[in-house]
């Protein structure tokens, strides 16, 4: 297995103007539990082994405040933050005490195109769990690129990611033997077009859409089976417009698997899964995919 030094992603941390709203959609419907909370941000947890892997801030407005990944060790950490430097990012807090509950050291950077990003060390973790139609950890995020290749090249140089796949409008990174832990999505401005949370298998995707379209929220795009990463999907938009997936059976890769190009993701008329069941993305969803920007500097 190749030498990563990011060992997972972890977390994502989101500003909502409405934080009593989204905090009843993340927990009533989605699924997922308070783990902490400190004055005007919510840690909310999964059922897996991570501390938290949604962070919900109260804000003016809908950002992606920060993507979180943990790193295999505190010297992968410290060379990390080096290697950023030294490629012109921004560093906005050095290497020191994380600021979550979950404890562990970190720093914090903004990359070249406007994400923030932390990356953490020794943070707290739980005994992990399963239960059905529950999410268990994040799975990918994904983030809308006006220069995709400009910012693939720095994923990988970087951050010592690998390109899983390429298709016509999008890039597939990953840090271990998920298929994808990043995806970049070929955009007309840079910012966030989704969340992804692993479920435990297909039924628990099927049954937890169930539940949303039950509490009111629409599937957006989907149930269908997504072409790179062979992942089954739904996507769904939250109470403030953020795009957010149930997702299960992630393809597992490694060294050995051979980087398709766009040539080779392609699809029959009509179709926009690979089983070709699920129907055209709503118009909503695909404006909610285009809305959430980072925050502001």
């Amino acid at each position: 297995m190749a030498d990563f030094p990011v060992a997972t992603l972890r977390s994502v941390e989101i500003s909502t103007p409405d934080l009593e709203a989204s905090l009843a959609f993340y927990t009533d419907v989605w699924q997922l539990d308070v783990a902490a909370r400190v004055d005007d941000k919510v840690f909310l947890a999964a059922t897996g082994a991570d501390f938290h892997v949604l962070e919900l801030k109260a804000g003016d407005a809908p950002e992606l405040r920060k993507v979180t990944f943990r790193t295999r060790s505190r010297e992968d950490l410290a060379a990390l933050e080096a290697r950023a430097a030294a490629a012109g990012c921004t560093i906005l807090r050095p290497l020191g005490p994380a600021d979550a509950p979950s404890g562990g050291e970190r720093f914090v950077m903004r990359e070249p195109q406007g994400s923030c990003l932390e990356f953490v060390f020794g943070d707290v973790t739980k005994a992990a769990g399963e239960a059905p139609n529950r999410p268990v950890r994040l799975a990918h995020v994904n983030i809308n690129s006006s220069a995709i290749e400009d910012l693939s090249d720095f994923y990988q140089e970087t951050l010592g990611f690998r390109l899983t796949d390429r298709s016509k409008m999008m890039a597939f990174l990953r840090c271990n033997s998920d298929h994808h832990a990043v995806v970049l999505a070929e955009a007309p401005v840079n910012g966030l077009n989704h969340i992804a949370f692993l479920m435990p298998d297909l039924e628990s995707v099927m049954r937890g859409s169930g539940r949303v379209k039950d509490a009111g929220t629409p599937i957006g795009w989907g149930v269908g089976r997504h072409g790179p990463g062979d992942n089954v999907f739904a996507y769904f938009v939250d109470p403030t417009g953020v795009v957010v997936e149930y997702t299960a059976e992630v393809l597992q890769v490694d060294d050995d698997y051979k980087v398709k190009g766009p040539s080779e993701w392609t699809w029959p008329p009509g179709r926009t899964d690979h089983w070709g069941i699920a129907p055209p993305k709503s118009e909503a969803c695909k404006a909610a995919q285009l809305a959430i920007p980072f925050s502001r500097p």
